[in-house]
C-alpha cells in the first residue's frame, strides 16, 4: 500500500516519540534499581586511612603516559627525557624496551642501573617524574553530572572536595546526595558508599567529606526534576 505524504511524515515522527518513550522508561527503571541496591548502603568513610595501609598506597606508581626525566650521574649522553609508551615501557641510550609502568621512580631508576651496569661502572641513576597521570586502576574516576568528568590522579589524604575541585563541582542537573562511590577492597570485592555532595559542597558540612582511595569511582547522578 501506498503511503501519502502526510503519511510519510507522521511515521518517523511517531517512530521517534515512541523510542524517546522507551529511553525514558529505561532511565527511570534504572534509576528506581539504583535507589533499590543504594537502600541500606553504609556512608563514604570520612576518618582518614589507616597510616600503614596509605604508605604503600600513595607511594607513586609509573604509568603510560607519564612524562619521566632520566638523569645517569655524570653521563650526560645518557639521561634523556622520555614518555612511557601506551605499552608501559620506555626506551632510553643502550636500553631498546623497559618495563616502567607499575614501578616506583626508585624501582625504575634501579632497573635502569641494573642494565647500564653492563656498559658503565657503578651507574647512579635517578628517575623524575615531571607529569603525572599513573596507572589507569589507581587513578579517581569521576563520572555522571560533574562539571568535568574525568580521571584524576590520586593524591595522599585526598578527600571527595579535593575531587570535587578538580572536576569543576556539580552540573545544576546533578542529585549530589544520591552521589556514590564504588571502591574495590584487597581482595578484589567491590563496594558502594554513600557521599553526599549536596551537603558537603553547597551546605559546607564538613562532616561529609569523606577520604577517597586509589581506584575509586565516584558516580553522580542525575536529579529527577
Amino acid at each position: 500500500m501506498l503511503l501519502t505524504s502526510n503519511q510519510h511524515r507522521g511515521k518517523p515522527v511517531t517512530c521517534i516519540r515512541s523510542f524517546q518513550r522507551r529511553v525514558i522508561g529505561v532511565f527511570f527503571v534504572g534509576m528506581a534499581m539504583t535507589l533499590a541496591a543504594c537502600s541500606g548502603m553504609p556512608a563514604a568513610p570520612t576518618t582518614a586511612p589507616d597510616e600503614s595501609a596509605l604508605e604503600s598506597q600513595s607511594a607513586y606508581i609509573i604509568g603510560p603516559t607519564d612524562s619521566l626525566n632520566i638523569f645517569v650521574w655524570r653521563q650526560p649522553e645518557l639521561s634523556s627525557p622520555v614518555i612511557v609508551r601506551p605499552d608501559g615501557k620506555i626506551s632510553v641510550p643502550l636500553i631498546d624496551d623497559l618495563q616502567a609502568a607499575g614501578k616506583t621512580p626508585t624501582e625504575l631508576a634501579a632497573a635502569i642501573a641494573k642494565v647500564l651496569s653492563e656498559y658503565v661502572q657503578d651507574p647512579k641513576v635517578t628517575v623524575l617524574v615531571t607529569n603525572f597521570f599513573g596507572p589507569f586502576d589507581r587513578q579517581i574516576r569521576v563520572v555522571g553530572e560533574a562539571a568535568k568528568p574525568q580521571a584524576i590522579q590520586f593524591k595522599r589524604n585526598m578527600t571527595v572536595l579535593d575531587v570535587m575541585i578538580e572536576v569543576g563541582g556539580l552540573t545544576d542537573f546533578a542529585a549530589g546526595n544520591r552521589a556514590v562511590i564504588v571502591r574495590r577492597d584487597q581482595n578484589g570485592k567491590q563496594k558502594s558508599f554513600h557521599v553526599h555532595l549536596d551537603d558537603l559542597l553547597k551546605d559546607g558540612d564538613v562532616k561529609a567529606n569523606a577520604y577517597v582511595l586509589p581506584g575509586d569511582v565516584i558516580i553522580i547522578p542525575q536529579s529527577w526534576f
